[in-house]
């Protein structure tokens, strides 16, 4: 820049226009990020008569909605929303730990593409630790069960994954299905056992209720008696039951073993005390891209989404939808628990069933 004497008037050089143009937007880039900010902060806590129709309107000018998911039964659940308020959802897919590695690594490299979560309590729990979520003031949460709810409101659990146990009925005689998990160290299960290869949750539940040291006695005799196979995927596990290959697994999630039975496999579920469940929820993003269209989803998934769910087999943590029944006993796990006691947990649950799996 060149600047005449006795002049107010500055006269800039053609070429260092694009600089200015750079600098300017740059220096403007936090003042967006801040606003995009404000935006999902007051979407998220908006109470007024007319929150709805805002939520609607808004959410129809978006009209997109990238949704990060580790739930392999989302397509109905997602069609449903995209046919009810015509926004089209994007869906990526994968592992619950891979999903949450991803989310942390796009915030922290300041990439704010995600605008809401569906993901396992444990997960849920991370991003919230890690300030990825922003809790939403919705009219709804008043009908969702205590369990499903975190004191810090960061997320909300949507159904429960029942612990199921299931055997297939070709290989396993009605006579010899198990009623206790002690059943299970009888040497007639030797070389029929499998487990899922995570469930440390499922595992500290029961060990605790049962008494830590008794407990853990108690699987050691299981896996020293009969052998583990040890398999990745709750889904993967119970069609390997229902093809043979596996006779009995411990831990299937109940809608899928009843998913597999209504569709003809030879197979019987069965609860085994105390009866476990794990939260899976929802929560938006803290720098969600598209806030009304996110908040629109929260809400979907703790309404309409709840119906679909309860349809599909899974237990909905909408009570005005279906009510678990109290005969069961279910103990639901504490997210924030497991997550703080991962390692003892996961170092057990190693020990016996990993290393000594066959």
């Amino acid at each position: 820049m060149t600047h005449d004497k006795g002049s107010t008037h500055w006269h800039e050089p053609a070429g260092n226009k694009m600089g200015w143009l750079v600098v300017a937007l740059v220096c403007a880039m936090p003042l967006v990020a801040a606003r995009a900010q404000s935006t999902i902060d007051q979407v998220a806590v908006y109470t007024g008569q007319d929150r709805a129709e805002k939520l609607l309107a808004g959410a129809k000018r978006e009209k997109i909605l990238n949704l990060y998911t580790s739930n392999p039964d989302m397509k109905a659940l997602v069609a449903a929303f995209e046919k009810k308020y015509d926004v089209k959802v994007t869906t990526w897919r994968a592992s619950a730990e891979n999903v949450l590695q991803r989310a942390v690594t796009e915030y922290r490299a300041g990439h704010f593409g995600v605008d809401v979560f569906e993901l396992g309590g444990r997960e849920l729990e991370s991003l919230a630790r890690e300030k990825l979520l922003v809790p939403v003031i919705s009219p709804v949460l008043g009908d969702i069960m205590p369990q499903a709810m975190r004191p810090h409101g960061a997320w909300v659990g949507t159904r429960l994954n029942i612990f199921t146990g299931v055997l297939n009925t070709k290989i396993i005689p009605a006579a010899d299905q198990p009623k206790t998990y002690a059943d299970l160290a009888d040497p007639k299960f030797k070389g029929k056992l499998g487990i899922e290869a995570s469930d440390t949750d499922w595992f500290a539940t029961v060990v605790t209720k049962m008494g830590e040291e008794k407990g853990l006695a108690l699987f050691r005799r299981i896996v020293a008696n009969n052998g583990i196979s040890v398999r990745k995927g709750h889904t993967l596990l119970a069609n390997l039951v229902a093809a043979g290959e596996i006779p009995l697994a411990m831990t299937v999630y109940g809608y899928k073993a009843d998913q597999l039975k209504a569709g003809g496999a030879s197979i019987e579920p069965f609860v085994l005390p105390p009866a476990v469940a794990h939260v899976d929820g929802v929560g938006v993003a803290k720098r969600a891209p598209h806030p009304n269209a996110a908040v629109l989803f929260f809400e979907f998934m703790l309404t309409d989404g709840q119906k679909i769910m309860a349809e599909r087999g899974f237990v909905p943590t909408n009570r005005k939808v279906k009510e678990v029944p109290e005969s069961l006993h279910l103990i639901v796990t504490d997210s924030a628990q497991m997550l703080d006691e991962a390692d003892k947990w996961e170092k057990l649950y190693t020990e016996i069933f990993l290393t000594q799996s066959l």
